[in-house]
This record gives structure tokens, sequence and C-alpha cells, in this order.
């Protein structure tokens, strides 16, 4: 099945042979040959450059060997962080209580070299086959020149992350069945964006929703909020019922929509409720974007300055907001899309519905815009920022007060701004109803004694309300985000946006719109213009409801 280096395992040991050549060699390295033959003093060379593929072979073998007989000090000394590597692995066994090991190396690719692991858990008297795929690193010491495993948690389990730990035993919560809004049972094996999700459900909720636990090896996460993961399970625990926000026809639809693009995320929220009816995200980490991103918003990030120059009465969407080619705003250039022809007349609609920037920059230098403006304008209309409690861990925001230059990128939702899709969804659910509604995953009837009390924001004027619902028509039916929401009848609004990451060749897609009770917003790293990439992902969910 897997082709390499050859290590066979014997009573639980590897036959590992290393011939003479390269003892001597390691002796070379830390120049403790002397004159004769005798061991002495004499100059110190230390190898450099990347190990060779016989130094790669050797290390490999040699941690895998020590580590299948249970020896966590021996293997840790073939990493180059031995006190990290003998924690974790002596937690192999004593706490995972994982025994009979078998590590069979594959065929490495340069430095990186795959291996299996076959190992038996052995608790209380059940014991159950546990076999999973890793892989581990080889890089040069940077001290002794040594060819070492480049120590990471994941080359014990690829769920490992930094102070994670493996534990077998009484599950830390009762496992539970999370259910939508109409009862639907929901699962990371049909629904897997939900995975991170329900696991922190379970830690929060799991004692209050009546199940029991079982016996499980899992993952505990250093962050507690995080919840466990459970990787097998000995034996069963009865779940009990949690009954969530989501809705399974709005999920389906996003694990859909979000497996078009690579490093894409999206949520959906109900405007009228808060309720968040789908989380879904296509990434090989596994990060949880949609939730606890943080990213430069782009031009989505509008409905938010519109919304300050309304509120401001800088002007209005039938009022002026001239668009030229560039604009300059102390010391910062600010250009517009290519292609986008200049309109000196245009008005703030005409400007929303085009994203030009230049239009936005220009009118952060009227009277009654501070460095302050934008911040309270996102906070107490919209609720950025404001700690929210959502049932599960997420990141709320963040528009810091700006000053010079970069007040002109704050408004296009550039520079120091950060948001998620979760943010920019409920911005779209503000904007369609003018009231902050805190989004939330565990309806109130569910949360049990957690005691969360609610983020609370002011709202938009009702008159503002109206301007923003009927910009953001506009950009739907004719304006930037025409192509994309193509074919959704109804009530719509979308706005589109593009955020240039230094670094990057092509700026992240961004994409937020409504429809009916159901706004959704979405990003795609590095998918190029708002309405390409991310907006064909919110449409897609628009168009299945809730």
């Amino acid at each position: 099945m897997r082709k390499g280096v050859k290590v066979t395992l014997v009573g639980g040991v590897f036959a590992v042979m290393v011939g003479g050549a390269g003892y001597g060699a390691y002796n070379l390295v830390n120049g403790v040959t002397g004159g004769g033959g005798s061991p002495g003093p004499g100059p110190s060379t230390v190898k450099a450059g990347p190990p060779t593929s016989g130094e790669i072979g050797e290390a490999t073998k040699k941690f895998l060997a020590a580590w299948a007989k249970g020896d966590a000090e021996e293997a840790s000394h073939y990493t180059n962080n031995a006190d990290a590597a003998a924690t974790l692995l002596t937690g192999f066994r004593e706490d995972a209580h994982l025994t009979k090991v078998k590590l069979t190396p594959g065929k490495a690719k340069g430095p990186v070299v795959p291996f299996s692991v076959d190992a038996t858990l052995s608790y209380k008297g059940k014991t159950k086959p546990f076999a999973y795929d890793s892989e581990l690193t080889v890089v040069r010491g940077k001290t002794t020149g040594r060819a070492l495993v480049d120590w990471q948690p994941s080359v014990v389990h690829p769920d490992l992350e930094r102070d994670d730990t493996l534990r077998t035993g009484e599950a830390a919560a009762p496992p539970i069945q999370a259910v939508d809004r109409h009862g639907a049972v929901l699962d990371k094996k049909d629904y897997p964006s939900l995975g991170p999700v329900l696991d922190q459900l379970r830690a929060k909720y799991g004692d209050d929703a009546g199940g029991t636990p079982g016996v499980e090896l899992y993952v505990r996460h250093a962050d507690e909020n995080a919840g466990t993961k459970t990787l097998l399970t000995l034996a069963k625990g009865k779940a009990g019922q949690l009954k969530t926000t989501l809705s399974a026809t709005a999920q389906r639809a996003a694990e859909k929509a979000v497996a078009r693009h690579a490093e894409s995320s999206l949520v959906a929220v109900q405007p009228s409720s808060g309720e968040i009816l789908a989380v879904a995200n296509h990434r090989e980490d596994g990060f949880n974007a949609a939730f606890e991103g943080r990213l430069a918003p782009g031009s989505t990030m509008k409905i938010v300055s519109a919304a300050m120059f309304i509120d401001k009465g800088v002007t209005k969407a039938n009022g002026p907001a001239p668009c030229p080619d560039t604009a300059l705003w102390q010391g910062r250039r600010i250009d517009n899309l290519p292609g986008l022809a200049p309109n000196e007349g245009a008005t703030l609609a005409d400007s929303f519905a085009r994203s030009c920037n230049t239009a936005f920059v220009k009118l952060v230098d009227e009277d009654g815009v501070t460095d302050e403006s934008l911040t309270e304008e996102a906070q107490n209309g919209f609720g950025l920022g404001l700690d929210w409690k959502t049932g599960v861990t997420t990141y709320d925001g963040s528009v810091p007060a700006t000053s010079g230059g970069e007040r002109a990128e704050a408004i296009i939702g550039q520079g120091k701004v950060l948001m998620n899709p979760l943010n920019m969804a409920s911005v779209t659910a503000t904007a369609m109803t003018g009231a902050f509604r805190q989004p939330v995953i565990v309806p109130g009837e569910a949360r049990g004694t957690d005691d969360r009390e609610l983020a609370q924001a002011r709202g938009l004027p009702a008159s503002t309300v109206r301007q923003l619902t009927q910009m953001m028509n506009r950009t739907a039916v004719s304006g930037t985000g025409a192509a994309a929401m193509s074919g959704l009848g109804g009530s719509i609004g979308a706005k589109t946006g593009s955020a240039e990451v230094q670094g990057q060749e092509k700026p992240n897609s961004w994409f937020t719109g409504y429809r009916g009770d159901v706004a959704a917003a979405a990003v795609v790293e590095e998918g190029g213009h708002g309405g390409d990439a991310a907006g064909p992902i919110v449409a897609a969910v628009l168009a299945a409801g809730s």
C-alpha cells in the first residue's frame, strides 16, 4: 500500500540497522575524533544545508522506532523540540491509552515523509483498533547539524495543534443530536462544514441537553471554547437533543455552493430574527473562517459607509457623489477598478451601484465626518465589535477609528477594517430592517443556563433604511451584482467587494445580498471580483431560501 524505506516491527519494536558509517559520521559532525583515532578535542564542524535523502530516511526510522516501542524520551531526541515531543508522545501511551503501535513510513517527498499509524485503544478492559495517516518533515538542526524531525503536534495526529492533547476516558461532555429549526438532524457526515460548530455546541450545551457521556478517544483543544473532537468511540453515550436556528435546506445549499471555490466561506441569517440559517467553509485547514475570519471586506463595507454619510447629512441616495478617475486623501491615492468610467455628475446611488471607490473617498473630506465617524456608525448602527454571544466562538468585526490616509482606506473596507461573512451578513440584515438583531445559532428557549446577554445597538433610521435598500436593489438589478443575482425574483439587494491584499496576485472576492427574509455574505480568498466568485455562492443560497 505504501512504498519507501522498509521498517520491520518485531514484538512491538522496529528492527533498525545502523551501520558503522553512520556512527562515524555522527562523531565527525560533533567534532569528537582526535589524532591517531583517539577521542580528543578538535575543531567543531556543523553540517549545513538541507538533509540528504539518506539522512531523512535514517532520522525517520530512528524516530518511528522509538515511538513504536513506547520510548518517548528516546524518540524526542530525534526531534528539534525534545521537551514538547516527549510530553505529547508520553501522553500518546499514558493518557490516550494507545498500545501495540505499528508505524509504517511511505515514500518520502523531499524532506516530507508520510506514514501510517496502526494502534490498539485499550481502556478499562475494552479494546478497539485505531488507524490513521500522518506525516513528518526532517530538517537540519540549527546548532547540532543533525537531521531531526521538525516537531509539530500534527506529527502525532493531524488534528492536533499547539498545546492540544489526546485523551481517552469519559467524554468531556455528553454527545448531542443537533437539529435544525424544523427538526431535521444535522451531522458532520451530511454537513461537513458544521464540524467545528457542532463540537463547540456539544462542549457548551452537552451537559444541559439531557444526554449521558460515553467513553471516547478525543482531542482536547487548548482553547476550551473550541470543545473537543472525538476520534474514536469505545462506548457510546446517550445523545441529548439540541435545537439550533440552522436550516437544513439553506445549509445543504451552502455546502454545495462553497465547494465551487477553495478557501471560500459563507453565512446566511434571517433578518427578521437574527437567527443564523447556514454556515459553510471550503478550506483545507478546517478553520471556521465564516465565523472567526478576519479579512478586509472591501467594498461591501460601503453599506456602512453609505449609512454614515446619510446619517451625517453629508449626502443621500439621490444626492451628489462624483466619481473621478482617482482620489487623493492625505497622502493616499485611491483608484477605481479597471474599466470603470468616471462620472462627475454621479449620485450616491450611482457610485454605490457601480462600486466607485473615489466617490466615497472624496466624501470623507466633508464637514461632519471625523476620524471616529465610521467606528460610531459601525457600532451604534450595525452592532459591529460589540462582543456577540452567538452560542459559539465568533469574531464580531473591527472598525477602529482612523486618521490621515487610513481614513480613506477604511471608508472602502481596506486598511484596518476586519470582517468575516457572519459580520457582513448581519450588516446586510440590519440595512434591510433597520434593527440590529445580534446573530445567534441557538434559539432563546434552548440556551439553558448559559445566561447570555445579547449585544444591543441603536440601529438605523427608517429613512436610511429606505435609501440603503434602494441602492442595494439597484446594485442587484443593474449594478455590479446584477450578473450574480440574475434569475432571482422578489425583493432583492446586493453589494460586491474586491479587497486587495499585499502579496496576493488577485484580490479577495466578497459579496453580500438579500432576498425575502434571508441575508447572506461570502468571501473567496484570491477569488477576484466580488461578483465573479463570491456572488454565485451567495445567490445559490438565496435561491434555496430557508
